[in-house]
């Protein structure tokens, strides 16, 4: 796709990996990277585009001057934003966050309206609503992805309990990127035979535990940052199918209008994802305690938006 451009705001370890599978793939003809400490990311794209080359991959990657070097992207992916620091309150994050991705966002829309958006930033959910709410972007243009990676990490424990299967396993997980997601082991496969037929309750029961916390377990090894090898991966299946319109079908977290009865909402669900963004939204048949876990989380990613409300932040 020598003529497609994804642009990455956000230079950290994930910002920065993703460009490199990005290059080393040629998923794209150009990567422009933008982020605020300069040096840091113009040494990255010299880094990135000598491993291209490596590759023997035709993909440019540069480091923007500007705001002005995102102009013409096809998709933009934003992982802009600070972690929770020592003595720093929940809601002093999301409001820091926030106002970064107002920034961010009114940049793009800018210098490229067209573009499909990404976002990785945490708190997920809400900063795709945020995003969405601060700009004019419709809402198939501005999608968040969640849903790809906690899939992968259900994935990892269906195989680790298993012992076999490695490649064959679809995993589904839905709701908020948080506590609050909702695994669905019912959805589940391995070489198309259901979880049930293969594993006990009680393991599947282990597994959705492991995967509510997949994040949290490597931040405690790691002790300072998070995971990135994953969701740059994951985040790079989205530009490939958005870019080569593959239709694929993935869960990400999206703008609901109505869609398992919710309106005005951004939550993690099964979308088919091309060339537009979001071009369908797909409803899953959920038993009543898996649209009580959904409606729990939803009600989560509610009590932030709220907070956003309360500081008068759309105003």
């Amino acid at each position: 796709m020598k003529n497609k451009k994804v642009g990455i705001i956000g230079v950290g370890n994930v910002g920065s990996t993703l460009a490199y599978t990005l290059a080393s793939k040629g998923i794209c003809g150009k990567i422009v990277l933008k982020d605020i400490r300069e040096n840091i990311v113009k040494a990255m794209a010299l880094d990135i585009s000598q491993a291209a080359n490596a590759a023997s991959s035709s993909t440019l990657v540069s480091a923007a001057k500007d705001s002005n070097d995102l102009k013409d992207c096809d998709v933009i992916v934003i992982t802009a934003g600070i972690p929770r620091k020592p003595g720093m309150s929940r809601d002093d994050l999301l409001l820091t966050n926030a106002k970064i991705m107002k920034i961010v966002v009114k940049d793009i829309e800018e210098q490229a309206p067209n573009a499909i958006i990404i976002v990785v930033s945490n708190p997920l959910d809400v900063m795709v609503y945020t995003a969405l709410k601060v700009s004019n972007f419709s809402k198939n243009q501005i999608i968040g992805m969640a849903g790809i990676l906690d899939s992968a990490r259900m994935s990892h424990f269906i195989l680790e309990k298993l012992g076999y299967g490695a490649g064959q396993i679809n995993a589904s997980v839905m709701g908020g990127h948080g506590d609050d997601m909702v695994p669905l082991p019912n959805f589940s496969t391995v070489a198309g035979v259901h979880l049930s037929e293969v594993l006990s309750s009680q393991d599947i029961e282990d597994i959705v535990e492991k995967t509510k916390n997949g994040g949290a377990q490597i931040v405690k090894y790691l002790e300072r940052g998070s995971a990135y090898y994953a969701p740059a991966y994951s985040t790079s299946l989205m530009v490939e199918a958005i870019l080569h319109d593959k239709k694929e079908v993935y869960p990400c977290a999206v703008l609901l209008d109505g869609e398992y009865g919710y309106k005005d909402i951004v939550s993690g669900v099964p979308i088919m994802l091309g060339k537009n963004g979001v071009e369908k939204i797909i409803e899953l048949n959920l038993t009543d305690e898996q649209k009580e876990l959904f409606k729990k989380s939803v009600t989560s990613v509610k009590e932030l938006v709220d907070t956003l409300n309360k500081n008068n932040f759309f105003e």
